[in-house]
């Protein structure tokens, strides 16, 4: 209890196990973006000091933008209200303590800066995706980066990294499976690193270090763009020839899960020639807390999404040559001011930095450039993916299907008398709404996906109104039915899908004893990890989320018409092989192909909730 002592000059009720973020100090926000300042909701401080070693870690991942932290007042999102001028902050604190303790600190990020909120969405036309926001990320004192496949979707934005972002870490945003196709001096089309292929550096006290920057075995990525197979990549010359010398230890950032995937295939390569050498894997891409021992001499950690986790690591590596098992830490923290106030010892007028301070007001100008406080509406009250059944009133999946799509689609639309069936896939709402102003933020972290609607005419409401329930393979229970479903996960996740993986592990950390933790009423909702790894990983202890299984593909409701009335059976262009799959399963008459599809409007997916708040919540 000796370091909660520490706020007692800065917090009313620093002696109680909840900590009221209370405003004031020198935190200067400019309050224009939904008037963020530090947060006035009662959180939970840290209990216990991180453990430190002679190497220390501090780790981000699929940060997807979410740089002005989580500002609604609804838990968990407290927990996360941290912006990225508090990390730098915090970031810079450290620093100063490994100074003090006369030992190495790494800062190191794998990946997926792009695509997620309006600070990286939300620029005007002729923009280029995390253009602007990715300049603050920049300003932090990365010692290693790796690529994410959300850097790979679009060729504009992998020409952005491989030109203006790459170049600011100076050989240390690395790619190591991943090019990117440019013309040469001599106007010539040639195939290069998107960053570096590896890294080899000495840290402040002097240890080699090896890094390299994996990519998993991404098929989505955008044409004049490569991605190298992982299995492939560790047989190129150049990789053995880079971890050929040993190094006091192996750095294998990037981005690709810390289980279930490739990493043992690029560790294996590495202990096939260094069979002690220390390795520390961090890992990306499921937005999931995770951490795994591959070895007595190594630790994987996976710190998560969207800054609501920063992964700490720590290694006791001990005297160069010693082959006996390691001993690491790792920890899982919740980026706020509360909690990096605890570790760092600061209070509320000394923590802010020059830097951190001006990321933060950068950060909230940039949100004032594009607009992104412009009010759609006021929600009504929360709505949410997983935490409440489907369908119901609070769900955001019917909202969005029986309430906003009918509505949205039809404005201005020719057809709008006619009945129809409309159909999208559940992943299209990527997070949850929360009561009060619903804004264009908001409207981008909920709903990014720009997809097009299409329709065909004519279709018989009866086979229409079929098409969902085969879509979601209802009453499906045979060996055929779930091979067809592996597959098409696989494929899913190979094109970058990672909603599926981090909803069933919410789902699992439900099922182990939420609706006890929840109904015991002394802990705020929150992740709830249990990992491979010894010990406790969350810094601090929560109840979890509760969890309610979603369908993969939602629609508006049945029009009331006769079965043989014809109906528009209207569609997002992402589904659009699939429904015509589907739809030609349930009928004989006509063989259906891409010639008999239409668009339906010039709305797309992303804007529909902004114009269902703009006509009915206001």
């Amino acid at each position: 209890m000796k370091r909660i002592g520490l706020f007692s000059a800065l917090f009313t009720l620093c002696y109680s196990s909840i900590v009221f973020a209370c405003g004031g100090g020198d935190h200067d926000h400019d309050h224009a973006h939904a008037k963020r300042a530090f947060p006035q909701t009662a959180l939970t401080p840290p209990t216990r000091p991180l453990e430190w070693g002679d190497v220390n870690i501090i780790h981000t991942t699929d940060s997807h933008g979410w740089l002005l932290g989580h500002q609604k007042a609804s838990f968990p999102e407290p927990n996360y209200s941290g912006d990225f001028g508090d990390f730098a902050s915090f970031v810079a604190h450290m620093k100063e303590i490994a100074l003090k303790k006369d030992v190495d600190l790494l800062l190191v990020d794998s990946g997926d800066l792009h695509d997620g909120t309006g600070l990286s969405d939300g620029f005007p036309p002729g923009g280029v995706d995390a253009h602007e926001s990715n300049k603050f990320v920049a300003q932090l004192p990365y010692d290693v980066m790796a690529i994410g496949n959300h850097e790979l979707y679009i060729y504009a934005n992998t020409l952005d990294m491989y030109k203006n972002f790459a170049p600011k870490l100076k050989g240390r945003y690395l790619s190591s499976n991943v090019n990117i196709t440019v013309l040469n001096e001599h106007n010539q089309t040639v195939s290069v690193p998107v960053g570096s292929r590896f890294a080899k550096f000495k840290t402040r006290k002097g240890k080699k270090v090896t890094a390299l920057g994996v990519l998993f075995n991404f098929t989505g990525n955008d044409k004049n763009t490569t991605v190298q197979k992982v299995a492939d990549m560790v047989k190129e010359k150049w990789f053995k020839e880079a971890i050929r010398e040993e190094p006091d230890f192996f750095l294998l950032a990037g981005h690709m899960p810390v289980q279930r995937d490739n990493w043992p295939v690029v560790f294996n390569a590495v202990r096939a020639v260094h069979p002690t050498t220390p390795i520390i894997i961090l890992g990306g891409h499921t937005h999931i807390r995770d951490c795994v021992q591959l070895d007595g001499r190594s630790m994987s950690l996976e710190s998560g999404r969207y800054m609501e986790t920063v992964g700490w690591l720590s290694a006791k590596l001990g005297k160069k040559g010693s082959k006996g098992n390691i001993t690491f830490s790792r920890r899982y923290l919740d980026p706020n001011r509360v909690t990096y106030q605890f570790h760092t010892g600061q209070g509320n007028r000394t923590f802010d930095t020059p830097l951190g301070k001006a990321i933060t007001k950068g950060l909230n100008q940039l949100a004032k450039q594009f607009d992104l406080n412009f009010k759609f509406g006021t929600a009504p009250q929360d709505y949410t993916i997983n935490r409440v059944p489907f369908p119901s009133n609070n769900s955001l999946l019917s909202l969005y299907a029986v309430e906003a799509m009918p509505v949205a689609l039809t404005v201005n639309n020719s057809r709008a008398s006619i009945p129809n069936v409309m159909i999208t896939n559940s992943g299209s709402q990527r997070f949850d709404v929360f009561k009060g102003p619903f804004t264009k933020n908001d409207q981008l972290t909920a709903s990014p996906f720009a997809d097009a609607f299409l329709y065909i005419p004519n279709i018989p409401a009866s086979v229409a109104n079929k098409v969902l329930p085969t879509l979601n393979n209802e009453g499906s229970n045979n060996k055929r039915s779930f091979r067809i479903v592996e597959e098409r996960e696989k494929e899913l996740y190979a094109r970058g899908e990672v909603e599926l993986i981090y909803r069933r592990w919410l789902q699992e950390m439900d099922k182990r004893n939420g609706v006890e933790r929840r109904a015991a009423g002394n802990a705020t909702l929150g992740y709830v990890t249990k990992d491979a790894c010894p010990g406790v990983g969350d810094d601090i202890p929560h109840a979890p989320l509760p969890f309610f299984d979603t369908p993969d593909f939602i629609a508006s409701n049945p029009p009331a018409v006769a079965d043989d009335a014809p109906v528009d059976l209207v569609f997002v262009d992402f589904i659009e092989a699939q429904l015509l799959q589907v739809l030609n399963s349930l009928q004989t008459e006509k063989t259906f192909t891409t010639a008999d599809v239409q668009p339906y409007t010039d709305v797309l997916a992303s804007a529909v909730l902004g114009i269902f708040a703009q006509e009915k919540w206001n």
